[in-house]
């Protein structure tokens, strides 16, 4: 089957809002975020820590406001990166936090109206929102519900989940404030995928999806693809998160694997490689972890296949823009065709320097289609 032949997703409408210069909801591209986990206090360490993430292609970054001395951090943190990517500050419990962070330039509230006291409270951090013109995330997870709706199900459900949202909801549009996202996130798949099938049924707001506390890097990556996957399929989710134990760029790049395998946006290479056994002419695992490794900095996208053997490599070769199947010597096929035969010690520099030659021919064409654009 041809790569372009693939199943296209209906998404689902919503409205459109923006987190600074990224647009979610509506026709806008799924967009990926992650969150800091160093000391937001700790300038040097969070701007690294967002600057890394940036490189892995994010384009949501999220930062935790606890603290007025946090937000004060936060407001030299946003000036640090100068516009690099958007930020969404953090905020529970104290609606100054808020208040604060908005002051200093955030691109987004993520509150739970709730949790942030009286209505005045919740006024005031609505009529700030409105004034800067940003967006408030509402984010209810099922490890924090309201206690009354604790007592009412027995436990955290679907119901639970979408009632809490829609409490949180009403505060925002009674206050006729209706640019925000929800997230409803539970670290059970099957709670989360109701909940937010009931939500996006009941709401026009965009979707931000995550399965929280979704456990270490490879549980992690296993739960959140399986979750968002199913949602993601069904043409719900704005934005996503992947809630990993693990360093924020590794979040950042499963959440563009899991669009990529959906096909749902491109970035980079993406590489399709036999599991490898003992047919194998190359080191098949080797040599993926470094073309992997020499590939992370290219953000263009294209299709490369690594076969060790011609059972399945040359029909996969033929598919991609540039791939090898495994041989004495292996044949390296570029659009479709055998163009060289390369011996292992060479393969992953000729490999590397067809793909480079590729994106660079690539972007020359667009160019000429384009003289203005380059």
């Amino acid at each position: 089957m041809s790569m372009q032949a693939h199943h296209r997703i209906e998404r689902r409408k919503s409205r459109q809002i923006h987190v600074g210069r990224v647009a979610v909801g509506g026709d806008a591209p799924v967009s990926v975020q992650t969150m800091t986990n160093t000391k937001t206090e700790d300038v040097a360490a969070t701007v690294a820590q967002i600057q890394a993430a940036a490189k892995a292609g994010v384009d949501i970054v999220r930062v935790s406001v606890p603290t007025l001395a946090a937000a004060k951090a936060f407001g030299e943190i946003h000036r640090q990166i100068d516009g690099l990517v958007p930020l969404v500050a953090d905020i529970h419990f104290n609606y100054k936090c808020g208040i604060a962070a908005a002051e200093q330039g955030a691109d987004c509230l993520r509150i739970n109206p709730g949790n942030i006291g009286s209505d005045a409270k919740v006024a005031e951090i609505i009529a700030c929102a409105r004034h800067h013109g940003i967006p408030i995330r509402i984010g209810v997870n099922a490890g924090s519900l309201e206690a009354d709706l604790q007592e009412k199900y027995g436990e955290p459900n679907a119901d639970a989940l979408v009632e809490s949202a829609l409490r949180h909801i009403n505060i925002l549009k009674r206050h006729n404030f209706e640019d925000f996202k929800v997230s409803l996130k539970a670290s059970e798949i099957f709670l989360t995928v109701a909940a937010y099938r009931k939500l996006a049924t009941q709401i026009d707001q965009p979707l931000h999806l995550g399965i929280t506390e979704a456990g270490g890097q490879r549980a992690g990556a296993v739960k959140s693809s399986i979750g968002l996957g199913m949602l993601l399929a069904d043409g719900i989710g704005d934005t996503i998160r992947i809630s990993l134990a693990a360093d924020p760029v590794e979040e950042v790049k499963v959440g563009w694997d899991i669009l990529k395998s959906l096909h749902i946006r491109n970035r980079g290479i993406n590489l399709i490689a036999c599991p490898s056994c003992s047919r194998q002419n190359f080191d098949v695992i080797k040599v993926v972890a470094e073309l992997e490794s020499r590939f992370e900095p290219i953000d263009e996208p294209l299709d490369v296949a690594v076969i060790g053997c011609v059972v399945n490599g040359p029909g996969e070769s033929r598919e991609v823009a540039v791939g090898v199947a495994g041989g004495y010597p292996n044949s390296i096929y570029v659009d479709g065709s055998i163009q060289h035969k390369v011996h292992n010690d060479q393969l992953v520099d000729r490999l590397e320097a067809l793909v480079r030659e590729k994106i660079e021919a690539r972007k020359a064409a667009k160019a000429n289609e384009n003289p203005s654009a380059a």
